[in-house]
């Protein structure tokens, strides 16, 4: 049976990206943005069955909509790992069709998927069945010399046919031999021409593009042209406080926006929440931030504060606040002068 799915969920996304879409990661993101719908970073099958699946797990209530990224080839394995993510209390478990890395390639898994659809296709219903949550996924447009529209149109196709109605495309080929995935992500060249035929071959299948969108003037353009919804990684990451506009320019949502004060103060509140039993949450969290003041007087001294050592073994859960002062600025709780030493 055929899942239905409203396109404006995936209408801004922010990509799984390994080692940084972290809880914390995603707390401090939300902060920016009520209507983005955030990933985890990918998790293996492997890794839920054998390793710390609580942990693994883990997000806060604050983090909705937020979908998990799994990574694996076994049905039965995948429908296990889909029914914990529920049971975890996710919005969305998306398949990973698009990895290039060769650690991923041996767990044959992620871009090398798209090489075996019937495969992948009995990964979703096999998941499709287990849940009652979205099941996606997210892919490239080919793979190594299979990078005709054919091949992704036809691979879609199989997807379509079992069921699937989010496909979440990165529009550069995955080139599995010869480029590091730093490379993958930048040499192969973008064809969003792909992920509008898609739309138009499958009019009722959310297409969602990923791939080289730096802003969301690209994001609202490519939607207006008629794809669902875009999903940006690193400039998303680097740049922060692009997800303030998210929400009035793609969702129509004119609250008033975060300042960086109430976004620091939250976040301190956050550090101070979570740092009893998760200590290194201070630093985990932090390392998130170092671009929150991009484009600011001071923004140089809030990163060199945010990278400093002292500074955490200084300030501990009020380092944010800290960082905020050196670099010229103050949240209202901060006091009179309660950060104007010049040495830690």
């Amino acid at each position: 049976m055929a899942m239905t799915a409203n396109p404006e969920g995936w209408r801004f996304c922010v990509a799984p990206m390994l080692d940084w879409t972290d809880t914390h990661c995603r707390v401090f993101h939300r902060q920016l943005s009520r209507r983005a719908r955030l990933y985890t970073e990918m998790i293996t099958t492997p890794a839920l069955v054998h390793g710390r699946r609580d942990f693994l797990l883990r997000h806060a209530e604050c983090e909705h909509p937020v979908a998990c990224q799994l990574g694996g080839s076994d049905p039965a394995e995948l429908a296990q790992a889909a029914r914990w993510v529920q049971a975890a209390g996710y919005d969305e478990v998306n398949l990973n069709c698009g990895c290039p890395s060769e650690r991923v390639q041996k767990g044959s898994f992620g871009a090398c998927l798209m090489l075996e659809p019937a495969l992948v296709a009995d990964c979703f219903r096999a998941m499709r069945e287990a849940v009652d949550i979205d099941v996606t996924i997210k892919h490239r447009i080919g793979v190594d010399q299979c990078d005709s529209y054919a091949f992704v149109r036809d691979f879609v196709g199989t997807l379509y046919e079992a069921g699937c109605r989010v496909f979440i495309v990165h529009t550069r080929s995955a080139w599995l031999k010869g480029l590091s995935p730093k490379e993958n992500r930048e040499v192969p060249p973008l064809r969003r021409d792909y992920a509008h035929a898609l739309k138009k071959d499958f009019p009722d299948a959310v297409i969602c593009i990923n791939g080289g969108i730096e802003t969301v003037q690209t994001a609202e353009e490519l939607i207006a042209a008629g794809l669902d919804g875009v999903m940006v990684g690193r400039a998303a990451y680097q740049n922060p406080w692009m997800l303030t506009t998210v929400d009035e320019r793609l969702y129509g949502d004119a609250h008033e926006p975060p300042t960086r004060e109430a976004v620091i103060a939250a976040m301190t509140d956050y550090i101070e929440k979570t740092a009893p039993e998760h200590p290194q949450c201070i630093r985990g969290t932090a390392r998130h931030m170092l671009g929150l003041l991009n484009g600011l007087a001071g923004a140089k001294a809030w990163r060199r504060t945010l990278s400093d050592p002292a500074a955490y073994a200084a300030f501990g859960t009020h380092v944010l606040e800290e960082a905020y002062a050196r670099a010229g600025w103050r949240t209202p709780r901060m006091g009179a002068d309660r950060f104007d030493d010049d040495e830690y």
